[in-house]
């Protein structure tokens, strides 16, 4: 239970504006302090020169009944439209359907690329490969070898940076759930037949019509509305405890005025847990400051290029399985939603995949914006010349990454908070180093207000761990990718986009999505 100094909480992105938003309305009094200028965190929506960018494509739909409500709660229906959800891939280049088809993949692979992903397949079914702890071994067991190297190696190693046989199978067992050639030929073949536990992904999602930061903005409004503080611009340095009683009692943030400190009963946390670990006083043993700097993390940029609204496609984002071009994944930001782009054209978010100290992260963005520019033109997705101006957006630790050590060190790490600092509640993605959808973090820091407010014993730590892609759904359970009947709203035209031919890319029509 909450005594009287309120909890602080550090970051206000999804996680840590949910966690406050509800200790609100538990009656337990909140301070939230942001170190960058904008809330949001990853889920926030950059705006330049009138140009909207969702950084990493956030759509909203979950399983958890508690966090729809609250979506709705914070943004009236009207702010939220229903899209379709497409994705496919680029692979020498022709697209493919995402999750992969059978049959359109092996007809774009063509009749002997396609006898030889089969005999791979069949080859791997005779000898599995013996280490399917690792991504590469589960998923070339599942897929065979060929396959696996064209659809899932490519991407894989762009994403994380490191060979995919360094990268934990849990990731790709979350991410791939069920999914096998055999399960993708036998769908092909005998549609509808057996199809009871068969699940694909959604057709369609709920997406705030001026991207994701209008949902983290009004929260933080109502946050303030309701008797809390959300203070951007300032930085959490330090986070008190008294080896003593066992209790962490504060924290130290400091802002252009100088640093202060502010007591609190409670601290919840969604910075990466390897800053908590670094930020406590008295430092925490060795060995645990050890654990914190092994964690590793991915960095993310993005360059928005705006190009013509003919050079639109239909999908909300296309990854790039070619190794000749460094870009991992391209996103239609107006295919998200109308109102992100404006002036009959749209624009088109490159994204790149590094670490903080690549020269990548370090180079100008004026070069990113040309390398960019060099990338699309190479793939055929536009024709040389016709983009007409670009941005660029970082993003540190974007990405809590599974080596083969993280469990280990996030270990070392839970037990000495648990028994240490009790009343430090790591929440979220970074915060808990776990690799949480929206939805996931949010429903962490729902948990962890009903442990401050009321001193329920949840587990926060078992959210996320059921080995379930959150955007899939079982054939014949009726759903259709929202959860609820979210009006579609009506959209501001933003030029023609089509299902047809991209730029010198082959492309086959995709089928319309179905309304709930």
């Amino acid at each position: 239970m909450g005594d009287d100094n309120g909890t602080v909480i550090i970051g206000a992105g999804p996680a840590g504006l949910t966690a406050a938003y509800e200790l609100l309305r538990h009656g337990e009094p909140v301070r939230v302090f942001e170190a960058d200028d904008v809330v949001g965190g990853i889920s926030r929506t950059v705006e330049r020169d009138g140009w909207r960018f969702d950084i990493g494509g956030h759509r909203f739909f979950t399983k958890v009944a508690r966090v729809e409500a609250l979506w709705h709660e914070i943004l009236p229906d009207e702010d939220f439209l229903l899209r379709p959800r497409m994705s496919r891939i680029y692979y020498r280049g022709a697209l493919f359907d995402y999750p992969l088809n059978a049959g359109n993949a092996l007809r774009n692979l063509g009749i002997a690329e396609a006898v030889r992903c089969l005999g791979s397949y069949a080859w791997t079914r005779l000898r599995p490969p013996k280490d399917q702890s690792h991504f590469e071994g589960w998923v070339s067991a599942r897929f065979g070898w060929r396959l696996y190297s064209i659809f899932f190696k490519t991407y894989t190693e762009k994403v994380w940076g490191m060979p995919a046989d360094q990268l934990q199978a849990d990731w790709a067992a979350q991410r791939i759930k069920n999914l096998s050639l055999a399960k993708a030929l036998r769908n092909a073949l005998l549609p509808g037949r057996n199809r009871t536990d068969v699940t694909s992904l959604i057709d369609q999602f709920q997406y705030p019509k001026f991207g994701p930061g209008m949902m983290w903005e009004r929260c933080a409004e109502e946050v303030q509305k309701r008797g809390g503080s959300v203070a951007t611009r300032i930085r959490v340095t330090a986070v008190h405890r008294d080896p003593a009683t066992r209790r962490a009692t504060g924290v130290t943030v400091a802002d252009a005025d100088g640093e202060r400190t502010e007591r609190a009963d409670h601290v919840v946390c969604s910075m990466p847990i390897s800053a908590l670990v670094h930020a406590m006083r008295p430092a925490a043993p060795p060995e645990v400051r050890a654990a914190a700097d092994d964690l590793r993390y991915r960095d993310f940029l993005t360059v928005a290029l705006v190009v013509p609204a003919e050079f639109s496609f239909p999908d909300n984002w296309i990854y790039v399985h070619d190794p000749a071009v460094r870009v991992g994944r391209i996103q239609n930001f107006g295919s998200w939603s109308p109102y992100l782009v404006k002036d009959g054209r749209t624009c088109l978010g490159l994204e790149y995949f590094v670490f903080e100290d690549d020269e990548m992260w370090r180079t100008p963005d004026e070069e990113l914006v040309a390398l960019a520019t060099a990338e699309l033109e190479r793939l055929g997705l536009v024709r040389p010349g016709c983009v007409k101006a670009g941005h660029v957006v970082r993003m540190p630790k974007a990405y809590p990454v599974y080596d083969e050590r993280y469990q280990r060190n996030l270990d070392v790490i839970r037990d000495w908070l648990a028994r240490e600092v009790p009343n430090v509640h790591p929440v979220g993605r970074n915060g808990m180093h776990r690799y949480n959808n929206q939805d996931h973090s949010m429903l962490t820091a729902m948990l962890t207000a009903e442990n401050i407010a009321h001193g329920t014993r949840h587990d926060v730590w078992t959210v996320n761990v059921e080995q379930e892609y959150h955007e899939q759904r079982s054939s014949g359970d009726g759903r259709h990718g929202t959860g609820r009947d979210a009006p579609i709203v009506p959209a501001r035209p933003s030029g023609r986009v089509g299902y047809r031919r991209i730029g010198s890319v082959r492309a086959a029509r995709p089928a319309p999505a179905r309304r709930p």
